[in-house]
């Protein structure tokens, strides 16, 4: 039994250490420019999941035209007349080029629930994104992965370094660090933004955000409507440009 254990956090280990040499690892602070204008067009990917419904609401709120590409448009569950929603799959390159031309930016907050077997859905996905992005003009990504992988892993804590991402997600995580390098390899002005282990609860109003955010001890947690709204706030703020802050409350 002891053996095992020892076998287990052996794996748990090397598998941590695999994710931050995967994921995308920060080159140095970019220097922060002026705020940009404020795009007014938005697509938004993965808009049925919890971020993405946010991430619409919180746009329409704003005052932005929202465009939201999803494999299920019934599962949205909003309606608005600043909102079109295409249905379509992520993995498909020629619905993903449709729906970003004439789009200013893209948010990205893809996910699925396929835990227990290799998938690319996040990265193959993301591809398609970046490369309908570079083809139409479209300058600003911000994506949504997570903590505990590239510069940041290890920071989910131990519950999530030792059971929750060996055990359930290692699949999931791995993808998320080759999603990462797809966004960080690209021409764009782009954003990772990596939540905390996220939760339904009300907005707080203010998060905590940049590199040294995580614990190496205990999980720290994020409201979906925090990660929102920091995610639409990056839309128009040079702070991170090319950067891959964590977000916590």
């Amino acid at each position: 039994m002891v053996k095992l254990l020892l076998v287990f956090v052996a794996y748990a280990i090397a598998l941590a250490a695999a994710l931050a040499r995967a994921g995308y690892r920060s080159r140095g602070a970019q220097p922060a420019g002026p705020a940009g204008a404020r795009p007014s067009r938005l697509l938004i990917v993965g808009a049925t999941g919890g971020t993405g419904r946010q991430l619409v609401a919180q746009a329409l709120e704003r005052g932005h035209q929202v465009t939201a590409l999803a494999r299920d448009p019934a599962g949205l569950h909003i309606s608005h007349p600043r909102l079109t929603v295409v249905q379509g799959d992520v993995l498909d390159a020629g619905a993903v080029d449709r729906a970003v031309q004439g789009q200013e930016a893209v948010l990205c907050a893809l996910g699925h629930n396929k835990f227990f077997y290799p998938t690319r859905i996040l990265s193959e996905g993301t591809r398609n994104i970046v490369r309908a992005m570079e083809a139409h003009g479209a300058r600003r990504f911000v994506c949504e992965t997570s903590l505990g992988i590239g510069d940041s892993a290890g920071r989910m804590g131990l519950y999530y370094t030792f059971f929750v991402i060996p055990l359930i997600l290692p699949f999931y995580f791995w993808d998320k660090t080759r999603q990462e390098r797809i966004v960080a390899a690209s021409a764009l002005d782009w954003i990772i933004v990596r939540p905390g282990a996220l939760t339904n609860g009300r907005a707080r109003g203010a998060v905590r955000h940049g590199r040294s955010v995580g614990n190496l001890l205990w999980t720290v947690r994020v409201p979906r409507a925090d990660v929102a709204a920091f995610m639409l706030d990056q839309l128009a703020s040079e702070t991170y440009r090319c950067a891959a802050p964590g977000v916590s409350s």
